[in-house]
């Protein structure tokens, strides 16, 4: 039996986003859950129900449906390389005939690596470079005579791309003057665009800080004037866009280059655009690459760097084709066709909205061009997908989640769903990337008592008894969003905690899983929670140990659902 006080007026706020539909629900369950959990004969769970037969976050809100569901999953796979393995006896075949030739052109490409990088190290000598200079007073330009030394590395670049097999290049279009378009962006495939870019434009690029440490390659980037930029380093992001600024405005640096995906797909998608190249304002040319193939595709994605250079250096012939579109500006906005203009656009007053609505024309119109669809994946899915190949797992396109919707949707950051992911990738996931209830749970310590089991239905909204990676993440972040959330876990800390230590101890912990009716666990399951909730390993759950907790894993906070509405749990012998 319980009884209940009356829950705080800041628990009443409506659950339930915007962004989700309600359904109606019979008996406070999802019609099309029929799991067959015995919930007439098990007893009640005290604040697991809260009042929603069946809903264990119902205590939340009371106008909250028992039933959400998150947008339908896109097929697409914006990563997956179609030829990744060998292709029976032709592919054979083709390598045997072509081992001569691929000899040769490693030779080839030995030889332009070693005359491009002794030329751009005689270029660099005795020239301040942009790591060192910028701390001061910012890179200034290149002067001439090093850039014409520059040349030398440039040639030797497009003999890189002969030995891969690039033997000529289609182009469409040419570039603007610099003085017209300071920034051009394109799409990502493979390491063959930088490569072309360079050798094409010499183009000041933006790269990740990592990149200056490679052998040979970091050398050759400095000599390009390179804006580097930590992706997960806000301040870093913020310097990069404004080093991107003062020299998209200065035509004495050459144009700056910028991959707006921040990663490569295999052309057949586009994934989210990044804002950098369009924050400043400044008008962009877009270009697109193409690789027409039939039996090697020649993009960068689930195959490793050595068999693709493998596969290059055996090809017969590689084909490349590369479109230049109009100059787009915040004024204009182009569909290809490269002579059909529309109506003038103008810019939304505020800037963000600005950099946004630019980037996503810009994204359309290259989209339009390549005659390939936008999607809402972005680098972060590609992190996914990477991390789930690190462990071994099969079907990795599985994991992803459409990261740039989930972030723009949920707020949730890609730290933030990796750090979800390391929880859900150590619960066993099966060969498609699911997790059944008894996983789960027990990676958490807990048995999968009928609470368990409402609160597993919560993110089961197929009712297929498993869970995917993409359901996990959505799921926490739509409860974590909820307004009254914050408010509740600070209820169950205030409720929950010892009051002379102002912690909440395993004794406290014991008996908050007591007062929801779970199952007795052993001293490894109690311990395994524990731990879960004491973030800073001290032997015991402050306040910021159980926020921190509850905001990545916001599911647990139906385990104090009895506490936060005043209910206890009496014992009948």
């Amino acid at each position: 039996m319980a009884s209940r006080n009356p829950s705080p007026a800041s628990l009443s706020t409506p659950l339930l986003s915007d962004s989700i539909s309600p359904t109606p629900t019979t008996n406070g369950h999802a019609g099309h859950h029929n799991h067959d959990d015995d919930d007439d004969e098990s007893p009640t769970v005290c604040g697991g129900d809260g009042g929603g037969g069946g809903d264990p976050f119902a205590f939340l809100s009371e106008d909250r449906p028992a039933w959400w569901s998150p947008r339908g999953v896109s097929p697409a796979d914006p990563f997956r390389n179609g030829t990744p393995g060998w292709c029976g006896a032709y592919e054979l075949v083709r390598a045997l005939v072509c081992a001569p030739v691929a000899a040769a052109r490693l030779v080839l490409f030995g030889l332009s690596i070693a005359v491009g990088y002794a030329a751009t190290w005689v270029a660099l000598r005795g020239w301040v470079d942009v790591r060192e200079r910028a701390a001061q007073e910012g890179a200034r330009p290149m002067p001439a005579w090093r850039r014409r030394l520059m040349w030398i590395t440039r040639i030797s670049a497009r003999c890189i791309l002969f030995s891969f097999g690039y033997h000529w290049i289609r182009r469409k279009g040419k570039p603007a003057p610099r003085e017209l378009a300071p920034i051009v962006v394109s799409n990502h495939v493979s390491y063959i665009e930088p490569i072309y870019f360079f050798y094409e434009l010499f183009p000041t690029i933006v790269s990740s800080d990592s990149h200056d440490s490679i052998p040979f390659v970091g050398t050759i980037i400095r000599a390009m004037q390179v804006i580097y930029v930590d992706r997960f380093s806000p301040a870093s992001r913020k310097s990069a866009v404004n080093e991107i600024k003062r020299k998209a405005a200065c035509n004495s640096f050459p144009r700056v280059l910028l991959f707006p995906e921040g990663t490569t797909t295999n052309g057949r998608f586009l994934i989210s655009f990044q804002h950098g190249a369009f924050i400043p304002g400044y008008p962009v040319q877009p270009v697109i690459v193409r690789y027409p193939h039939v039996h090697f595709d020649q993009s960068w994605g689930n195959i490793s760097l050595g068999k693709l250079m493998f596969k290059m250096f055996t090809q017969f012939h590689n084909f490349m084709e590369v479109h230049t579109l109009i100059p787009f500006s915040l004024e204009c906005k182009i569909f290809m066709s490269l002579v059909e203009y529309l109506p003038v656009v103008y810019p939304p007053e505020i800037k963000q909205e600005n950099a946004l609505h630019f980037a996503e024309n810009t994204s359309y119109a290259m989209a339009h061009a390549l005659n390939v669809i936008p999607t809402s994946y972005s680098y972060g899915d590609s992190m996914i997908m990477a991390r789930a190949v690190e462990d071994g797992k099969v079907n990795c396109s599985n994991y992803m989640v459409e990261m740039a919707w989930v972030k723009e949707t949920y707020g949730v950051s890609t730290s933030e769903a990796m750090a979800l992911l390391e929880d859900f990738l150590c619960m066993s996931p099966d060969k498609d990337g699911r997790v059944n209830a008894q996983d789960f749970w027990a990676h958490f310590g807990l048995n999968c008592t009928p609470l368990c089991k409402k609160i597993f239905q919560y993110f089961d909204f197929e009712a297929k008894e498993s869970i995917t990676f993409r359901q996990f993440l959505i799921g926490c972040a739509h409860l974590r969003k909820q307004p009254s959330f914050q408010d509740a876990c600070e209820t169950a800390f205030e409720r929950c905690r010892n009051p002379l230590t102002s912690h909440i101890g395993r004794e406290q912990l014991a008996d908050v899983l007591r007062s929801s009716m779970l199952e007795l666990m052993t001293d490894n399951g109690m311990m395994k929670l524990f731990k879960t909730l004491d973030v800073d390993d001290d032997d015991g759950i402050s306040k910021d140990d159980l926020m921190a907790s509850l905001t990545k894993l916001p599911f647990m906070i139906a385990l104090f659902a009895g506490r936060i509405n005043g209910e206890v749990y009496i014992e009948i012998v």
